[in-house]
């Protein structure tokens, strides 16, 4: 699948570029299970039915406001492309929100409402209950972004110097540091340092954070409050401050399912850092590096990511110029 935000706009400030893809994989025709949601300033909204790009004119959409969103469908748990479907045709229904307390109830009430859609009278199985990943950015006009992040898709922030992760993973490892079994430097290298196919929280499935073996139905949102100190600055639900230097990533973890990704992310300021490429181009880059050199070692899975920049800062204050990255990874893993 080629860019699918041709169409859309964003208004003069911000320059934004997505793609979905199935597998690579030539030994089947494999399901898509990702999916996306894109409404530009001007209410127009995109997001994957049945595996394909569909638009529809959302109502009443203030001007200048934009919502970007990749979801991963949880395959292993059943209806994994039904899950995220139905989460992005989900997103269509909740408003405009102007602050976090706003984001984070509806979208809150929208998991619960499909947490019960979901359920089945004689299923008793609620371990296999679907699931989809959620990283969410809600950009209202003249603020700052807001995150709302649930699971393990991701947001990046790429410079020449680095790509930084600004989520935090909610799998195994994660867990295990918020009750002190892991510190930095082995938390770091668990999630970045390797990939492993376990996750702790999804939307519409809940979260096993306390006890890997019992699956709460509620979501739980890591804050100051519940992640270890090195972590304090990736709370899942917070205001964002954004570089006019920086290109921003958001991706499924098709991206970094290899043995070893470090090296392979080290790549990105290089596809996606320079300011003579548009976010299109961008997006272009890293798919094609991806296709035909790809990190050692990959398991094959479906690949969305959305690139997003500032062309100009649009506010006072929505733009860091001088922002250092935070919490640079480890160097030695």
């Amino acid at each position: 699948m080629t860019r699918i935000t041709d169409q859309l706009h964003f208004g003069p400030h911000l320059d934004v570029a997505a793609r979905s893809d199935a597998s690579i994989s030539k030994l089947q025709v494999p399901e898509n299970q990702d999916n996306l949601l894109i409404v530009d300033a001007t209410g127009r909204a995109l997001l994957l039915r049945d595996q394909k790009p569909h638009t529809i004119q959302l109502p009443d959409w203030p001007q200048g406001h934009v919502r970007l969103a990749v979801l991963d469908g949880m395959g292993g748990h059943g209806h994994g492309r039904q899950a995220a479907e139905a989460v992005a045709s989900g997103l269509l229904r909740v408003p405009a929100c102007a602050t976090l307390e706003q984001l984070s109830q509806h979208l809150d009430q929208l998991h619960h409402d499909l947490q019960t859609h979901f359920a089945r009278p004689d299923d008793h199985d609620t371990f296999r209950r679907p699931g989809t990943t959620l990283t969410l950015i809600e950009i209202p006009p003249g603020q700052q972004p807001m995150l709302y992040h649930v699971g393990d898709s991701r947001l990046y922030e790429i410079t020449t110097q680095a790509a930084t992760p600004l989520t935090v993973d909610h799998v195994p490892a994660t867990a295990f540091a918020m009750h002190g079994l892991l510190g930095e430097q082995e938390w770091w290298q668990q999630v970045h340092g390797e990939h492993r196919a376990q996750i702790t929280q999804a939307y519409i499935l809940g979260n096993a954070f306390a006890n890997p073996q019992i699956l709460e139905d509620g979501l739980l949102p890591l804050d100051q409050t519940k992640l270890p100190p090195f972590l304090h600055h990736l709370a899942d639900r917070r205001m964002l401050t954004m570089r006019a230097d920086a290109t921003y990533l958001l991706a499924t973890d098709g991206f970094w399912s290899c043995a070893q990704p470090q090296p392979w992310t080290e790549r990105w300021p290089a596809l996606l850092a320079t300011r003579e490429r548009h976010a299109g181009q961008a997006l272009d880059a890293l798919f094609a590096d991806y296709i035909h050199n790809p990190p050692p070692q990959l398991h094959i899975d479906n690949l969305s990511a959305i690139v997003f920049r500032y062309a100009a800062p649009p506010v006072t204050g929505n733009i860091d110029e001088t922002a250092l990255p935070t919490a640079p990874i480890p160097s030695h893993f």
